[in-house]
């Protein structure tokens, strides 16, 4: 009986230690995520409306005006951009990452991979070790990026990206990643990043127009890469906000699963006690009894 109580105190000490780690680990995972969710939502306005305007001149192009980058070719080679994070312990986080890539090849690029002709250029280390565990085409050049998440480090992988494009080492780029909406909900989303994708107006039917100074070729050439370049920014920055509101609602979820392992085993520890304690009891009274015979 002091056997299985003593096996009871050592786990109860056991998930109180792990209850402590998880606890601060979601303070330490909020605190991040303020300073993460400001720098999305401080973003996020100017990118969109960056992509705006440059869908908008792809869709504007003159048939003389030559803009390599939004070029529509057949997808026979494809660049996937997932981004994960470099730590475990946020729940299913990185999985659906992981999935949402898988799944975008079944889909629209199944062909392609079949001939070898899928590659992937992970950001963070789960999707890099992961992809390169299952034998997949890899960029092994830039998954460290969130080890110094800089806008220069992020600008390497989207002018890699951008470079290979031109050179027609890929046909299509795509970049998988989480949307961040709030500290409990993520969207996953695949998103075409090369060629530019051309959308129009759907209000009236009309592509929109802008008077250009200086002319529209130069401001193409010119801030056509910029605007890309932040796209894919915006994409780490969206990704990192997700990670840390993943990784708090689940320490959260596992400090309120300890409480409960910590209840029920009080509860048993707690009757293997009494029963222990009664044991005892019984041991001397029917020795006190046998002593009186």
């Amino acid at each position: 009986m002091s056997g299985q109580l003593k096996e009871v105190r050592n786990r109860i000490k056991s998930v109180t230690s792990t209850q402590q780690i998880t606890k601060a680990m979601k303070m330490v995972s909020a605190a991040k995520l303020r300073r993460a969710q400001d720098a999305i939502l401080q973003m996020r306005p100017y990118a969109q409306k960056l992509q705006e305007m440059l869908s908008n001149i792809a869709s504007n192009a003159s048939a003389d005006m030559e803009m390599p980058l939004a070029e529509e070719r057949a997808a026979e080679r494809v660049l996937l951009i997932p981004i994960t994070s470099d730590r475990g312990l946020c729940g299913a986080y990185n999985s659906n990452v992981i999935k949402a890539t898988r799944q975008l090849i079944a889909d629209k690029y199944a062909t392609q991979f079949a001939k070898g002709n899928v590659t992937l250029l992970p950001i963070g280390k789960k999707g890099y070790e992961f992809f390169v565990r299952n034998n997949f085409n890899v960029v092994h050049d830039f998954w460290t990026i969130f080890s110094d998440l800089t806008f220069d480090n992020v600008r390497n992988a989207a002018v890699y990206a951008q470079k290979a494009f031109l050179n027609k080492e890929y046909d299509r780029v795509e970049l998988v990643y989480s949307q961040f909406k709030n500290a409990a909900t993520q969207r996953f989303v695949n998103e075409q990043y090369l060629p530019i994708p051309k959308v129009e107006n759907q209000e009236n039917n009309k592509k929109a127009d802008f008077i250009y100074e200086p002319s529209k070729e130069i401001l193409v050439q010119e801030l056509m890469p910029k605007i890309l370049n932040t796209q894919v920014y915006k994409a780490v920055l969206d990704a990192n906000a997700s990670e840390h509101g993943a990784r708090m609602t689940a320490m959260d979820k596992a400090s309120e699963n300890a409480n409960e392992m910590l209840r029920s085993l009080k509860i048993s520890y707690n009757r293997a006690r009494q029963a222990a304690i009664t044991t005892e009891l019984t041991e001397i009274v029917s020795g006190a009894a046998a002593l009186q015979g």
